[in-house]
């Protein structure tokens, strides 16, 4: 066996279809093109066309297989019909990404009921209905990869954690229900936890210079995180290497927490 037939068997994922919920943007879209580029059959879940088009036609320019799916998260509705849609295209997915989420911090006194409610709707209740109407298919046909994006603040507060933090520690409390229930028949389920990375999602510390700098030297590299170093990790956790990883948070966070 040639090392290039043993890293193929081991990590392509050629005949595999993937569902990337906010996947046109940030670390979902670098997500969903490090899927495309391994093999799979690949279907962008977001909200804005524009920006699903253009993740979409890059990916094709490359001669990936990929197609978009315009969707609100917000309701349950919104969710349902994305997940039909999206079987859709490519047929029943291998694999699921749950990346969209909404990062709304207002300080502990002045959270409201709307801004938990939407926090709760796009980043528990979205990722929880796809895998119910994802997750038991794929253990029906023996293999299956549920993967959600989380943050440093599922392990600490920080920051204004608010609703976004609790949303994130349940959907890690999540991913370990869906490991208990369908690892036994194939499908793992784990979370990437990734530190500070400069995307529209934290457009608001972004623009703080000096904020910016003192993340980056908390971390061991001496960085903040781009959206492509999720590439690696993201592929392991889909392809058939990742068999015996089920029920974990995988941190991709240049040491920032640990440091």
């Amino acid at each position: 066996m040639t090392s290039q037939t043993y890293l193929s068997e081991l990590f392509s994922l050629d005949g595999r279809v993937a569902v990337v919920t906010g996947g046109s943007s940030g670390i979902g879209r670098a997500i969903a093109g490090a899927l495309a580029r391994a093999g799979a059959s690949v279907v962008v879940v977001a909200r804005g066309e524009k920006e699903l088009a253009a993740t979409v036609d890059e990916l094709s320019a490359d001669g990936c297989r990929a197609a978009w799916v315009s969707a609100d998260l917000r309701t349950r509705d919104g969710v349902r019909a994305a997940a039909e849609k999206a079987a859709e295209v490519f047929g029943e997915p291998d694999i699921l990404v749950n990346s969209a989420g909404v990062n709304l911090r207002p300080p502990m006194g002045e959270l409201g009921e709307e801004v938990w409610d939407t926090t709760m709707a796009v980043n528990l209740d979205a990722p929880y209905l796809l895998g119910q109407r994802f997750g038991p298919g794929m253990a029906a046909r023996g293999f299956g990869r549920i993967l959600h994006i989380t943050s440093q603040q599922a392990h600490r507060a920080f920051v204004q954690s608010g609703a976004y933090g609790v949303s994130k520690g349940a959907l890690e409390s999540l991913a370990r229900s869906q490991a208990e229930a369908w690892s036994p028949h194939g499908v793992t389920c784990n979370t990437l936890v990734p530190g500070f990375v400069m995307t529209p999602l934290n457009a608001r510390l972004s623009s703080d210079p000096e904020k910016v700098a003192a993340l980056a030297a908390r971390t061991l590299v001496g960085r903040n995180g781009l959206a492509e170093d999720f590439a690696g990790a993201v592929v392991f956790l889909a392809s058939r290497a990742s068999a015996y990883v089920t029920g974990q948070a995988i941190f991709v966070d240049g040491g920032f927490s640990v440091h």
